[in-house]
């Protein structure tokens, strides 16, 4: 649940979201997206986006969730083409301006080598920037990504942030969730901390991952490298008391679990079979 979220969004930048698990930074862009209704006010281009048309709002913001499912083996290029429907009547076949886009996100996701696999056949990581390929296919002026890095290795994390840096470039309006602070630090020009539905602070990277904020929200110690142009924040240890925390609770949970198989006639050996 959001309480008391007021953020403006800014073209030409790249904004991360941040937070812990449950902080409420993909409720805020299913708010966005209308697929959650907000009893505040959320306006896209000035206009409230009530009032705006499901078609108009598919031309104008494309959206990656945050899961990636594949029910039926069409393969990725068909995938990646349906981020053209907006653009299209029912019906009708795809245009030059369509293949066009279609062909132009296909090399910036740098999936061509998938081109024609079922998407049902990817891994998870596969899937992900194919994915990310359909909404970039859109063209549109809003893009919400919800953790496009998950899952990736180190280089693919670096394009993908690169790519949406120049999405945000070009004029753009990019926010993206992400849990990777030290990218997160690099590539957003502007940040919003959440933690349990509310904003916390928001603005430049320096201002808002602080020693501060990340002991008072993610019980952490940081360590921040010294790099031309920005600074590079990277987490380091438990704080005392987030590591006080964990250790009284795994206390908690092994003496439970010894209770439980102590009771429990079925369990031997102090193991229990689910299945």
């Amino acid at each position: 649940m959001l309480s008391n979220v007021s953020i403006e969004i800014k073209a030409g930048e790249l904004t991360g979201l941040i937070g812990p698990n449950s902080a409420g930074k993909s409720t805020l862009l299913d708010v966005l997206m209308k697929f959650l209704e907000a009893k505040g006010h959320v306006l896209l281009k000035g206009k409230p986006i009530s009032n705006w048309s499901a078609s108009a709002m598919a031309k104008t913001v494309a959206y990656m969730p945050q899961q990636h499912l594949a029910h039926w083996p069409i393969s990725v290029y068909d995938y990646i083409a349906l981020g053209r429907i907006p653009h299209t009547q029912l019906g009708q076949a795809l245009k030059s301006e369509d293949e066009a886009k279609i062909e132009q996100a296909i090399d910036r996701a740098d999936v061509r080598y998938l081109y024609a696999r079922p998407v049902t056949e990817l891994s998870g990581g596969e899937l992900c920037r194919v994915s990310l390929a359909r909404v970039l296919a859109v063209d549109a002026e809003v893009l919400l990504v919800d953790e496009p890095i998950a899952g990736l290795d180190p280089g693919h994390q670096l394009a993908v942030m690169q790519l949406l840096k120049q999405e945000a470039d070009s004029g753009k309006t990019v926010v993206v969730v992400i849990h990777d602070l030290m990218l997160a630090s690099r590539f957003c020009d502007s940040l919003w901390l959440m933690n349990q539905g509310k904003m916390v602070c928001s603005g430049p990277p320096d201002k808002v991952l602080t020693q501060q904020n990340l002991s008072d929200i993610y019980k952490v110690t940081v360590k921040v490298i010294e790099s031309s142009p920005v600074e590079v924040v990277v987490p380091w240890s438990l704080t005392e008391a987030s590591a006080q925390t964990r250790i009284n609770t795994q206390i908690e949970t092994n003496t439970q679990n010894s209770l439980t198989n102590f009771d429990d006639p079925t369990a031997e050996n102090g193991e229990t079979d689910v299945s």
